[in-house]
């Protein structure tokens, strides 16, 4: 009698957790819920359109600029004319083959980069509201060290010890990018974690991966959103930032190196405006872009910030 009656106390595990679900659970269209109000929102088309401007453009740079984008190609720091839309270096390099270059570096490393450190994050914040207070301890202790550590000291110490280079970028960037999304993320997660659907799902006697990846994580998209889009605005900041201190790879192109080469030659001074400006704009709208889309995101998910029809929030 008794594997009957195991039997059937499975049986009501599982119909409980099958009913808690429904009612209050995650949804199958819960992603797709999240689209269709950015979709819906003008600052998240506006930022959309400016990224995808952006990358259209790194991706054409081979097609809109040929060759070596460092070579000489006009008199040296000539002003902005027909010929060369955004004027010369003092080297004589094409200021416009430059920036669309240098967005391909730029936005890989710094898309990549973040995406990374969202990944880290995320699985941090799981495995601390899932996996019990010992490991939740653990993991706090690092996330908090991390955070106290002063973010740019520790970034211009770990690219000066690390063989230059877009992978030693990457790995920096992804270190010290991390611990601020784990703690927002950590946050949602534990609350999830009291829920009725996840408890229900513990309960049937689901393994831990299947309750935090099929129970947890969709319930976290909104929030998971918002912080990718922190992590690779922080990363393409931080990069060019790096690479304006000399600590990038020697011959790469990207904004960064742009920025610093135009310091090195003295374009501030010399009032050179064209060798500088477009590299630092370019990295300011796409920051811009990325906030335009997080507010979409806000938009989509907080009711309070909706919209009425009279145009008044």
């Amino acid at each position: 009698m008794r594997p009957v009656e195991q039997d059937s106390q499975q049986d009501i595990r599982r119909r409980t957790w099958q009913r808690v679900r429904r009612s209050g659970g995650p949804r199958p269209g819960l992603l797709a819920s999240l689209i269709a109000p950015l979709a819906r929102s003008r600052r998240a088309r506006a930022g959309a359109v400016i990224l995808a401007l952006f990358i259209t453009g790194a991706l054409l740079a081979p097609v809109l600029s040929p060759g070596d984008p460092a070579r000489i190609t006009g008199a040296p720091a000539a002003a902005p004319s027909p010929a060369h839309w955004l004027g010369v270096t003092p080297k004589g390099q094409d200021v416009l083959a430059l920036t669309l270059w240098g967005a391909r570096s730029s936005l890989a490393v710094g898309l990549g980069a973040g995406a990374a450190a969202t990944l880290v994050a995320l699985v941090v914040a799981l495995a601390s509201a899932h996996l019990g207070r010992m490991v939740d301890g653990l993991l706090s202790v690092v996330t908090n060290v991390f955070l106290l550590l002063p973010g740019l000291p520790l970034l211009v110490v770990l690219a000066a010890y690390m063989p230059p280079g877009w992978a030693s970028t990457f790995i920096v960037l992804v270190v010290t990018g991390w611990a601020g999304a784990a703690r927002v993320l950590r946050s949602q997660a534990m609350s999830l974690r009291s829920t009725d659907f996840v408890e229900a799902a513990v309960v049937t006697g689901q393994g831990p991966v299947r309750v935090m990846v099929g129970e947890m994580l969709p319930n976290m998209a909104s929030v998971v959103m918002s912080a990718l889009l922190g992590c690779v605005n922080a990363a393409i900041g931080a990069q060019a930032g790096l690479e304006f201190l000399g600590l990038g790879r020697s011959g790469s192109v990207s904004w960064g190196t742009n920025l610093y080469w135009a310091a090195t030659d003295g374009a501030l001074m010399t009032g050179r405006w064209w060798t500088f400006v477009p590299s630092g704009l370019a990295i300011a709208l796409v920051a811009y872009a990325l906030a335009l889309v997080n507010a979409g995101v806000d938009e989509a998910t907080n009711p309070r910030l909706h919209r009425t029809g009279s145009g008044r929030p």
